[in-house]
Parts: structure tokens; C-alpha cells; sequence
């Protein structure tokens, strides 16, 4: 049995992970983090949830998803620091995700680079012009930016 001491309030948790504590009801609501209740009904975190929160921001801030994040966390123990073994399965997918991630941005990063650079000179290449909303038969988001080739005119 855990002490009430190695609990933590939503506020205490909000204070300590830099969250708001609407975020941190969405995360248990999602399934990121679990907490006990009060015999009040009162949100109680086992302090361990501190190091969990960290890891989804470091996974969004890597660009991961929740559900990236969450599928990550359930191959973690819950109550304590991961093992090196436990830690290492789950960094290499997200080593595999990060080179995606940065593959991605790099053609992105030359497209704009391209865009600006060119001036606009050539709509009919240019990955911003999208005239009468053509790009979206070819699916949701900045398709020519994404890598669709514009249709000539």
C-alpha cells in the first residue's frame, strides 16, 4: 500500500508537470494517465504519473501522437521508472518515427525554400496556389506542399 504522500492532487501535478489541470483530465480521459478517487471523489495521482506526463510532452514535442504516445506507455511499467531494456524497445519505434518525422520536414523544408525562392513566378508549379480548390479531390492538408504534384492549368 502506497502512503497518501506518494499521492498527488490534480493541482499538485498541474504545478509540478506545468500542465492545466483541463489537460490532465483529458490525458486520464484518453487513457495517458489513471488516477485513484477519494472516498470525496477527488483525483489522486500516484506520483510516478509525474514521469509519464513527462513522456507524452516529449513525444509531442517530437511530433508523436497521443495514440503514439499512449501505445508507448502501455508497453511501460506504470508505477515506476521503466527498466533500460523496457526503455530501449520503446525508443527504437520511436527512433524509426523521429527519421520519418525529420525526413519529412527536410522535404517540406525545401519546398518552402523552393516556393519563396522562386517568387511565385510559376503557378502552375508552386506548391502554395491551389486555384478553385483543385488539390482537394487529392485528399485533406497542403497536398502540393505534401507532395502532390499540382495538375498544369
Amino acid at each position: 500500500m502506497t502512503s497518501k504522500h506518494d499521492r498527488l492532487t490534480i493541482g499538485e501535478l498541474a504545478a509540478r508537470s506545468g500542465l492545466a489541470t483541463s489537460a490532465l483530465r483529458y490525458y486520464e480521459e484518453v487513457g495517458l494517465i489513471h488516477a485513484e478517487r477519494t472516498a470525496g471523489g477527488q483525483r489522486r495521482f500516484p506520483r510516478a504519473t509525474l514521469r509519464r506526463v513527462a513522456f507524452v510532452r516529449a513525444a509531442q514535442q517530437v511530433g508523436l501522437s497521443l495514440d503514439e504516445a499512449r501505445a508507448a506507455l502501455a508497453r511501460l511499467p506504470e508505477d515506476r521508472a521503466p527498466t533500460a531494456t523496457q526503455w530501449n524497445a520503446v525508443a527504437r519505434t520511436w527512433t524509426h518515427r523521429i527519421d520519418e518525422q525529420i525526413a519529412d520536414l527536410e522535404r517540406l523544408k525545401l519546398r518552402l525554400t523552393g516556393c519563396i525562392g522562386c517568387g511565385c513566378l510559376s503557378l502552375r508549379k508552386c506548391g502554395l496556389y491551389n486555384p478553385e480548390d483543385e488539390a482537394a479531390d487529392a485528399g485533406a492538408g497542403a497536398r502540393y506542399l505534401l507532395g502532390d504534384d499540382p495538375k498544369p492549368s
